[in-house]
């Protein structure tokens, strides 16, 4: 080893560790070093000089109990929280239960699982809810209908609107209202979902202008309404739902058949009626 280390002691029960100068790793002046109270209340600082030699001997020995116990901040009132004090709350840390370490761990000879049954078994055991395969729980309690049970029912198939709101909005003479203009106007604007769901004119309220209305659909009494204001009212088509190649030929398929089906009876009806 590099450096020399010898342990001496005065007594028995004060072991010091000294280190010599040139030969240790410490590269500062030793004759600078005082006294002073170390980050390690445990350890005790000593500068000593043999006599007739040029070289300083660091020795670091073992503090007395009596000389850090004055400043040990952990038991006073108001401590400061320190890495040499910091400790946690009693009761917090909890010793953990040695499973399958036989009757002396404090769980028996079978870690508190019994002697027989799935649950004593290795493994993962049964799921959640499972109840030995009757009817669990969360089958047993009654069903929720719409979007409160999870299905689309609940869900809203239209951006909806009223004539007061379109009243309130400004639409001069002859103007349309669509999703366009509604959203152009700030009357609506939808976000997430909403954004591909088309227009819906409800019936609340009333209209004073003539305008031209293009949406999805619109309710009885807003058709009404909007019939005796002399509005003009175009019902937009819906999206197409997607079929298959093959299904969408079959549909065509049936369609000529039932269409020349028609057009035969509607000739036969035209015979009969020109015979009688």
């Amino acid at each position: 080893m590099a450096s020399l280390l010898s342990l001496s002691s005065t007594t028995p029960t004060r072991p010091t560790l000294i280190l010599h100068h040139p030969y240790s790793p410490f590269k500062g002046n030793v004759r600078n070093l005082k006294a002073t109270q170390c980050s390690f209340p445990c350890l005790k600082i000593h500068i000593k000089s043999k006599v007739g030699s040029g070289r300083a001997v660091v020795i670091l020995g073992r503090a007395s109990p009596s000389q850090f116990a004055s400043d040990d901040t952990a038991t006073s009132p108001n401590a400061r929280f320190r890495l040499d004090n910091l400790s946690p709350q009693p009761g917090s840390r909890k010793k953990a239960k040695r499973k399958g370490r036989g009757i002396s761990a404090g769980q028996g000879g079978s870690c508190g699982f019994g002697m027989r049954g799935q649950k004593s078994r290795s493994g993962p055991g049964v799921r959640r809810g499972f109840e030995g395969g009757q009817m669990p729980l969360y089958r047993r309690i009654p069903k929720l209908r719409g979007i409160a049970g999870g299905m689309h029912a609940g869900l809203p198939k239209f951006v909806p609107v009223n004539l007061k709101d379109i009243e309130a909005s400004g639409f001069q003479e002859g103007e349309e209202v669509s999703l366009a203009s509604l959203k152009k106007k700030g009357l609506i604007n939808p976000s997430g979902r909403e954004r591909r769901l088309p227009l819906k004119i409800l019936g609340d309220g009333e209209l004073s202008v003539k305008l031209n209305f293009k949406a999805r659909a619109f309710s009885a009494s807003a058709k009404e309404k909007l019939e005796a204001a002399g509005c003009s009212l175009t019902v937009l088509p819906g999206r197409k739902k997607w079929v298959k190649p093959s299904v969408a030929k079959n549909l065509a398929r049936a369609e000529e058949y039932f269409a020349k089906k028609r057009a035969a009876a509607a000739a036969d009806s035209s015979i009969e009626t020109s015979s009688a």
